[in-house]
């Protein structure tokens, strides 16, 4: 069984279909810590109402404010992360709706064990979040988006592409409506994904994964 760790700020939607498919035991895998840096996170709420451990740690916490540095403190908060990883045996870190940058202590920690999902076809649109990535879509009138499945490594969006998954631009598209496509894409990907890697069918040597389908 697949031990998964996931880290989110937001709502955690892509989450509750990852949760969906393992009560569906569609995928042999457990969700054991869901971490987020937001206390309000709905993220946190949906973990709980599932029975998974839920953790809050918070950035602003006096120990992580006593370093001047900002990438001391981005290192801090990660091992507190790190720690709770840890407690919990967790085999593959996900993020989904993740608002912060991973340092890249924890990136080595974790090296190609941290996948990340975007809602868009990357490269394009990197280090764009939420509708901000569907506006930037439709102003430069592209006819298809969609999302991309990736390693996370020092870069920003730029780790080693795992999957992508398209959809089609409609002439009345707006945001929100592409939001609701593009997420219903990254759930089915993510799932598929993780079916793939809990076989051992996606491996990465030298920056490029192969997936065996």
């Amino acid at each position: 069984m697949l031990n998964i760790g996931i880290l989110a700020s937001t709502k955690g939607t892509d989450m509750q279909a990852i949760i969906d498919a393992i009560d569906a035991k569609k995928l042999n895998a457990r969700i054991s810590v869901v971490i987020s840096d937001k206390k309000d996170s709905y993220a946190l709420e949906r973990a709980k109402k599932h029975g998974i451990r839920a953790v809050f740690i918070d950035p602003k916490s006096k120990h992580i404010l006593k370093e001047d540095d900002k990438s001391k403190r981005k290192e801090l908060f990660d091992k507190s992360v790190a720690k709770e990883l840890g407690k919990n045996k967790v085999e593959l870190v996900l993020l989904i709706g993740y608002m912060r940058f991973v340092s890249p202590w924890l990136v080595g920690k974790y090296r190609n064990r941290i996948m990340n999902i975007h809602p868009s076809l990357l490269p394009k649109f990197a280090g764009i979040t939420d509708n901000k990535v569907h506006q930037a879509v439709l102003e430069a009138k592209e006819k298809e988006t969609g999302c991309t499945l990736h390693f996370v490594d020092e870069t920003l969006d730029g780790g080693p592409i795992i999957m992508q998954s398209k959809v089609a631009v409609s002439k009345d598209e707006t945001p929100d409506s592409l939001k609701k496509k593009v997420q219903k894409a990254e759930q089915e990907t993510l799932v598929k994904a993780l079916g793939l890697y809990r076989h051992g069918k996606i491996r990465i040597r030298e920056r490029k994964v192969m997936v065996e389908e």
